[in-house]
Parts: C-alpha cells; sequence; structure tokens
C-alpha cells in the first residue's frame, strides 16, 4: 500500500499513486522520442529529407544535378578543340613542306635524273639529255610538291568545316581558324605553282633550238 504523508500546505498525497502517475508520463515520452527518432531516420533512408534540405520540388537544394554533365561537355569540348588545333597546325606544316621541298620530293628528282641518263647514251642529242637528265626530275619535285599542297589543302578546310557537323553554338576557337586558313592558302599558292611547273608554263626547260 502507498503511504500518505501530508506537505507544507497540509494536503495530504498519496506517495504510491505519484510514483505511478510519474512512471506512466515518463513512459509515454520515451515512446513519442524513439517514435519522432525512426521516423526521422526512415525519412533520410528514403531521400524525403526535411524542409531546411529541400526546396519546394523535393530535390536536395546543395546537390548539384548538373555538375555531371557539365563535366562532360567540357571533356568532349576539350578533345575536339585539341583535334582540331592539331588539324590546323598539320595543314600549314603541309602547306609549307609543299613550297619549300621535301626529303620525298628530292629522292624522286634524284632517280628521275638517273633514270634519264641510263637511258641516253653520249650519241644522244642534248635535248633528248636535258629532256631526260632535268625535265623529269624537274617534273617528279613538282609533283609530289603538288601532292603536299592538295592534301594540305583538304585538311584545312575538313578543321574549318569541322564546327558544322558538331555539337551546335560551340564556336571554334580563334587560333584554330587563323591557322587552318593559313594551311588553306599555303595549299593553294603550293598547288598553283606545282601544276604550273609540271605543265612547263612556269620555269619550263630551256630550248635547244
Amino acid at each position: 500500500m502507498g503511504t500518505k504523508t501530508v506537505d507544507e500546505t497540509g494536503v495530504k498525497t498519496d506517495e504510491h499513486k505519484t510514483d505511478e502517475a510519474a512512471e506512466a508520463a515518463g513512459t509515454a515520452g520515451s515512446t513519442e522520442a524513439v517514435e519522432a527518432t525512426e521516423a526521422a531516420g526512415t525519412a533520410d533512408e528514403t531521400g524525403t529529407g526535411t524542409p531546411d534540405t529541400l526546396d519546394g520540388t523535393g530535390t536536395p537544394e546543395d546537390v548539384d544535378v548538373t555538375g555531371k554533365t557539365d563535366g562532360a561537355d567540357g571533356a568532349e569540348a576539350g578533345s575536339t578543340g585539341v583535334g582540331q588545333g592539331a588539324g590546323a597546325v598539320v595543314s600549314a606544316g603541309l602547306g609549307i613542306v609543299s613550297l619549300t621541298g621535301s626529303w620525298v620530293g628530292t629522292v624522286a628528282s634524284a632517280r628521275e635524273s638517273l633514270m634519264g641518263q641510263l637511258q641516253t647514251s653520249s650519241s644522244s642529242n642534248v635535248g633528248t639529255l636535258i629532256e631526260k637528265g632535268y625535265g623529269n626530275a624537274w617534273q617528279a619535285t613538282a609533283m609530289w610538291g603538288g601532292v603536299f599542297a592538295l592534301v594540305a589543302l583538304i585538311v584545312g578546310v575538313v578543321v574549318l568545316a569541322r564546327p558544322a557537323f558538331g555539337a551546335p553554338g560551340r564556336p571554334q576557337a580563334p587560333w584554330i581558324k587563323s591557322v587552318a586558313w593559313a594551311g588553306v592558302a599555303l595549299g593553294v599558292i603550293g598547288l598553283l605553282l606545282a601544276v604550273l611547273k609540271y605543265t612547263d608554263v612556269l620555269l619550263g626547260l630551256p630550248s635547244t633550238g
């Protein structure tokens, strides 16, 4: 049985009943705290979150959903720019080679000169000696110069036309355009000079008549 006590105000209280009421209140408070903790854990696991971490659409405000896409676009743009830049430099380099000459043209010229000497004899006239010894060699040099010029022209045009077949709204770097146009210009000049030399319009063989 509980014991009755008299407090300072003279009111009698039952200590046993008071203890039971306190225990019941403590049990109810613990149950509510456990339920609140479990609800919060479930919300975190399912990604629903709380009002301070969610915006109006239910997406966490501190999560950048566009970061992955931007990184992929940046990598693609970087790789495309590197390829176009390399193509522009190659075009300009081939254009310069077409005007200054290459070891391929030099070897071809020497080979044609040697073959001309083997095909002629000491009794051949001067015109035949010049044509076989020098004319064929010069034409071989012009032909290889024209080949390099044509390749430079094609590569430069491809680099300049590449943005039209890529992602829209992605401009080409100005330096790539400049170098590619230089390659195209050198290719046109080299190809023109090669054709003129091969047909003997420019620096033709001297007349022996």
